[in-house]
């Protein structure tokens, strides 16, 4: 049993991680696109406001489903930059998850100009390759 026991901790221990080009990244269909229905990029909207998802050339599903050519939104919020797309998209209070496949939301934003962007995730949160990216929009909250 003692060997077993070491067997396995050493195997844990020694066990390679995943560097990210490692990662096994689903493809896109050509043409495939994200967009953002609502809020229009430059209008101004009162809090809370509803966010609508567009894709398309690609069918949503939830995280943790391997179907081709689909995958769930991630939303970013007010960010300068693009995460890293050859990991796993983080969680983070600007950068929200959609996992179970939803194509809308609402969000208490503060009045000003504010900025979203979508990234379609696959099963695991990485995006696609090529990825699918909306346009940023740029709004201002009354």
């Amino acid at each position: 049993m003692k060997t077993i026991l070491s067997l396995l901790i050493l195997s844990i221990v020694t066990m390679p991680l995943f560097a990210a080009d490692t990662l096994p990244k689903a493809s896109s269909p050509k043409g495939a696109k994200a967009y953002i229905i609502w809020p229009k990029d430059g209008g101004s909207v009162k809090s809370p406001v509803t966010i609508r998802f567009g894709l398309k050339g690609m069918g949503i599903a939830p995280a943790g489903v391997d179907i081709p050519d689909t995958g769930h939104h991630h939303l970013l919020i007010d960010m300068a930059e693009l995460p890293d797309l050859d990991l796993p998209l983080p969680a983070s209070e600007n950068l929200v998850h959609f996992g179970k496949g939803q194509t809308e939301t609402s969000l208490e934003l503060a009045p000003g100009e504010h900025t979203l962007q979508l990234v379609l995730g696959d099963k695991i949160h990485l995006p696609h390759s090529p990825a699918v990216i909306s346009k940023k929009i740029t709004f201002t909250v009354k």
